[in-house]
């Protein structure tokens, strides 16, 4: 390699070009070799960036996807004349749901249990079994331990005192 390179330089002194000129030309050549390095460096990074990003935005679309089932607005059944609109969210790792608006036959009313918790510590089971939990009874004021079972559109809710269930039918609101 070094006899090669001895040649190549013998030859371009036949050529007439000196070896500063040669030097100067090793070192364009090393520095545009690096400069391309940098460069396909510099661009993979920012295909991985991209990528990164990418799966971020896609992460928080994705992520209503991956909320439970029964977070939305529920229908309760008629219960004294009235019925609620029961909206359900997160509250840390367990479900909790609060009277959005309470209605009767001549449509919404102004009570002062809006805004207030109806479920709540409801504990997922999977395959639409919630468990664990507790709900208060507007009209009697008397909270009991709770389950819930989801089957599509339908959410069955139970206030239970031991072994001796009542169970509403409630609704999704769309």
């Amino acid at each position: 390699m070094i006899l090669k390179k001895m040649q190549n330089e013998e030859e371009l002194r036949r050529k007439n070009i000196n070896i500063s000129s040669l030097a100067c030309y090793k070192v364009a050549n090393v520095v545009t070799m690096g400069w391309e390095k940098m460069i396909r460096r510099m661009n993979e990074e920012i295909v991985m960036k991209r990528k990164l990003i990418f799966a971020l935005i896609a992460g928080l679309f994705a992520a209503p996807a991956f909320a439970d089932p029964v977070v939305g607005l529920w229908q309760t059944e008629v219960d004294d004349g009235a019925y609620a609109h029961v909206k359900f969210e997160k509250c840390a790792d367990k479900l909790c749901g609060t009277i959005a608006q309470a209605f009767n036959n001549q449509g919404p009313l102004v009570t002062e249990n809006q805004g207030k918790p109806i479920v709540w510590d409801m504990v997922s089971q999977g395959d639409g079994k919630y468990r664990k939990g507790r709900i208060w009874q507007p009209s009697t004021g008397k909270i009991y331990k709770s389950k819930m079972q989801l089957d599509g559109d339908i959410l069955t809710v139970s206030g239970c005192v031991g072994p001796i269930c009542k169970k509403q039918r409630w609704l999704r609101v769309k």
